[in-house]
């Protein structure tokens, strides 16, 4: 196994990398393999590789031993590695995502149940020339983070509530083509966002965003659980040098 490391393993329970040893135990994979893992995202900083990683891993053991499988099928069985095996306080939306590709609307309404439809707009190329994408220079673990905002679910169930509204506003948004509107809601998912926990934000995160708003952004957010990673804004091509610089 080559990754940020090099493992020579005899047995399964020798690989240090928890998501690769536990794909190929849940693939009940037995034969001698080599495995090469060379990503150009740090890790841990909320853009999702890890889950994706974990997809990527399960889709290539399938068909390695000559196993069809699907797309939700796939996700599924990425949600099952990461929260029942490795046992890693993460959601199901970064392995969907990554399992469906696509620009979607995804929803949960079961253990089992996950629909995803495909969002249709004839800008969303204009919406991507519009997003631009920040390494605040701070990774963090997630799950770390993610379990004290579990913590305070009931606390924080106001909020929660209006997250959920936001997905058909931002939708509707989105294919009726009102761009800056839905650059304005990521801004304030990220008022929200930074209320549910005190480690979802820092001093210098604050100030990186404050600078872009001042910049020229129209909104944005930090991607991920919070604590470091990447700084999403909607930013309109014209602002975008001023923002950049």
């Amino acid at each position: 196994m080559v990754w940020s490391q090099i493992e020579l393993a005899q047995e399964i329970e020798e690989i240090r990398h928890p998501a690769v040893r536990e794909s190929l135990k849940f693939m009940e994979i037995n034969q001698g393999i080599e495995i090469h893992h060379a990503g150009d995202l740090p890790a841990r900083a909320g853009m999702g590789t890890s889950s994706a990683f974990t997809v990527g891993l399960l889709h290539a053991l399938s068909t390695l031993e000559g196993i069809r499988t699907n797309k939700l099928a796939l996700a599924l069985d990425a949600i099952y590695v990461e929260q029942n095996l490795i046992k890693e306080t993460v959601g199901s939306q970064d392995q969907t995502a990554s399992a469906f590709g696509g620009f979607n609307r995804i929803e949960f309404s079961g253990e089992h149940k996950i629909e995803v439809t495909s969002i249709k707009s004839q800008r969303l190329k204009d919406l991507e020339s519009c997003l631009m994408l920040f390494f605040t220079g701070f990774s963090r673990t997630a799950s770390r983070i993610a379990r004290t905002q579990i913590q305070r679910i009931k606390e924080n169930a106001p909020i929660l509530r209006r997250f959920y509204e936001m997905v058909d506003q931002a939708t509707i948004l989105i294919t009726n083509n009102r761009l800056a509107e839905f650059g304005k809601l990521l801004g304030e998912a990220w008022a929200l966002k930074r209320r549910l926990a005190k480690e979802v934000s820092t001093e210098y995160i604050d100030y990186l965003y404050s600078n872009a708003i001042s910049a020229g952004a129209v909104g944005g957010k930090l991607l991920g659980a919070g604590g470091g990673g990447f700084l999403l804004f909607f930013v309109e091509p014209d602002a975008q040098p001023k923002v950049k610089g």
